[in-house]
This record gives C-alpha cells, structure tokens and sequence, in this order.
C-alpha cells in the first residue's frame, strides 16, 4: 500500500460539517485532508429544499434540537450563528429567500453554496480526496494512522463527519458508530426522524384513497406541537406538521392532529344544522376541508343524508375526528426517506466548545452523527456549520 504524506488534521466525510470544518483548520494554517466514498461532495447539500437547500434558519435557538443534553447545542451555535453563515453567503453574492417561519433558500440552487465552499476549501489548502474509502484507523503516538484506498496516511487530529444512517442511496452509513465503538465512545439510541408516518390495513386504505390531499394542520404528541401542513400519501401521512412530530413520537402512544386548528367544528355542525338542515354532511364539511377529505369522513360515519337527521353526539365524533384525530401509526418510512438520524454520539462524550472527544485526545465527531438533532427548517443545516466551524476552530 503506497504511503501518502502525513497532515495535521483529517476529515472523514465531505458533507456540510466536514467542508465547514476543513475550511475553518485550513484557515488557522493547518495541512488539512478531505476524504468522502462519495463521487462528489456535499450531496445532501445538493438535494435539500428540492435543489434550493434550506441552509439555515433566521431563528435558530437552541430549543429547536432534541439531544439527551439539551444544552450541549449551545455553545456551538453561539460560536457560529446563522447570520455568520448568511453573511458567508453574501459575501459570494448567493440571492436567498426566506420561505416560511424563518426558513432560508438559495434564489437559484444549491449548487451555489457547494461551489462557495469548495472555493473557501481551496483557497485554505485543502485537499480533497473522493471515492476514497477508509479501511482502518489506530491510534499513534502522535495522533491516528489510516489505510486507505488510497494508501496510508497519518494525522495529529482525526474529524469524524460522515453523518447518520439517513438517506442511505446518498452514501449513508454507520461509520461514525464504527468508529466510536472502537474507541468505547458512547452512543445514544439511534432511528429515523423528519420521516413520513406509515399505517396498515383498513387506515392504510383511508389514507391512499386520499393520497395527495394536503391541508393546514397541528400535530401534536404529548406538550410538543407543530402548526404546519399535513400530506395524505400512499403509505400514510407526511408534510412538515408530520415529519417534525415524528421527531418526539414514542411508536406507542397516540398522536393528535388536529386539521381544522382555527374551528371549532362542533360549533360549526351545530350551527350548519339550524341553519341549513337539509343540507348533506359532504357538502357541509366540503365548505371547510378538501373535497375528497369531506367525502371520506363522511362516507366513514355512514350518516343519515340530512344534517337534521344527525345527533349532536354523532356531529361530536365527527368534529372530535377533525380537531382532535387520536392516532397510532404503525411505523415510519425509516432511513429510507429520513430527513436526519435522531441519537448518535452521546454528547457527554464530547466537549460542547471543541466537538473532541473527553477520552480520546485528537478525536472529534460533528455534524448529524452527534446526538444532537434539529427541527425541520434549516436547524439541521445550521448545526452542521457550527459544530463544524468550532471543531476547525481547534484542531
């Protein structure tokens, strides 16, 4: 195996963390190495907001994140805040638009925000090695020896950026967890999240006689609500409200949607019915949810034609199934579709200033492998520049 030159540090995955990190190490005048088993960089990058990549969020707070440790996030984010990276962003001359609840995107493409870092990676030193692959890695006296596909090399820091196990046709894998289990680092729990929500059987049928109605919606689980809109599929549910409560979802326990959020549907019924009472439940619901919506729920009451032939109990169930939709799934999409990995390295591993590792000196991990995993919006993105930067801040 040919021996390649040694660095100071070594980066271990070329996506949104692993580029920031290696700019911020070649910056501060450090020999810094790239290395990605992908064909090209940054791929998540490419494909996030449909091509645009929704790079951060105007309000990105710390609450925004689960983590075992939910304050480990905050030293990070204050160090490289969001309008660090948008003024980066500026400074290029990249348009961005702001979409919904402070969500940020590329005018054009998200190719432009690959290209703004591959140029700040070039223009710090960096090299970038892909469709390398990573055979072995041992600790040295002076830091960590690899083999390579490439060869042999050597550094005094090694950067763990690989990522979860979302998304794998992207080149996803568990190298991070490899990598921590080999140096007894512990790992939280790990599983799919920002992922749609699937059902079986009778409910699965409901929901693909409806597949592409999407409407305005809260999903709530326990004290934990989203506000956001709600997608019928043809395995179940997803849209934003979804796919962020999918996040907090113990798969056991009921969630609530509630898709009528600013009605009180029973007062709605219950009026409908003193004024038009010879009008059919369809057509009363049609006037407040999508037409194929109303059709189903009417159709699953099997109820009288006439709403003056509907008790008020009934017209209860109904609005209940409206504003209050008590529901178990039964399972998510999985890494297949999952916007992000929940759990991962457990943060009382790592310090929340440097991303290092407490036991295992010149070893860090950043970015979506760490248990630190944020809402749908850019906050995902965001953490990604900030664990990033302050890992290239020390090594």
């Amino acid at each position: 195996m040919p021996i390649l030159k040694n660095y100071d540090v070594i980066i271990a995955g070329a996506g949104a963390a692993g580029l920031m990190c290696a700019i911020e190490a070649g910056k501060r005048g450090r020999s810094v190495l790239l290395l990605d088993h992908a064909k090209k960089p940054a791929e998540k990058i490419r494909i996030s907001g449909g091509g645009r990549c929704n790079f951060t969020n105007l309000y990105c707070d710390p609450e925004a994140f689960l983590s075992k440790n939910p304050h480990f996030c905050k030293s990070a984010l204050r160090q490289y805040t969001q309008h660090d990276f948008i003024a980066l962003m500026e400074q290029y001359g990249i348009a961005y638009h702001e979409k919904t609840l402070g969500q940020l995107f590329c005018d054009h493409s998200a190719k432009d925000i690959i290209d703004m870092l591959l140029t700040e990676a070039k223009n710090a030193g960096v090299e970038l090695f892909l469709e390398t692959s990573i055979f072995n890695v041992s600790k040295s006296e002076h830091g960590f020896d690899l083999e390579t596909s490439r060869g042999k090399t050597s550094c005094h820091s090694l950067v763990i950026a690989t990522g979860g196990l979302s998304i794998p046709k992207m080149g996803a894998t568990g190298f991070a967890y490899d990598i921590a289990d080999q140096f007894n680092i512990p790992i939280t729990e790990t599983r799919a999240a920002l992922v749609p929500l699937t059902f079986d059987g009778e409910r699965l049928e409901y929901c693909k006689s409806l597949a592409g109605v999407a409407l305005p919606a809260v999903a709530k689980f326990g004290k934990t609500a989203f506000p956001e809109a709600m997608l019928y599929t043809h395995r179940g549910l997803s849209g934003p409200a979804i796919l962020q409560i999918s996040s907090y979802w113990d798969h056991k326990t009921a969630l609530e949607l509630n898709m009528m959020p600013d009605m009180d549907v029973y007062e709605f019924l219950k009026s409908e019915k003193t004024e038009a009472p010879k009008t059919a439940l369809q057509t009363t619901l049609g006037k407040i949810l999508p037409k194929r919506l109303a059709g189903a729920i009417s159709a699953q009451h099997d109820s009288p034609e006439r709403l003056a032939d509907i008790a008020d109990k009934k017209l209860r169930t109904i609005a209940d199934q409206i504003n209050h939709w008590q529901i178990i799934p039964d399972g998510t999409e999985g890494y297949r579709t999952a916007e992000v990995t929940l759990g991962g390295i457990d943060t009382d591993a790592l310090s929340s200033k440097t991303m290092e590792c407490e036991a295992v000196a010149g070893l860090y991990f950043i970015g979506e492998c760490v248990d630190v995993t944020g809402h749908l919006g850019g906050y995902n993105f965001q953490w990604a520049w900030s664990s990033g930067y302050v890992a290239g801040q020390s090594i």
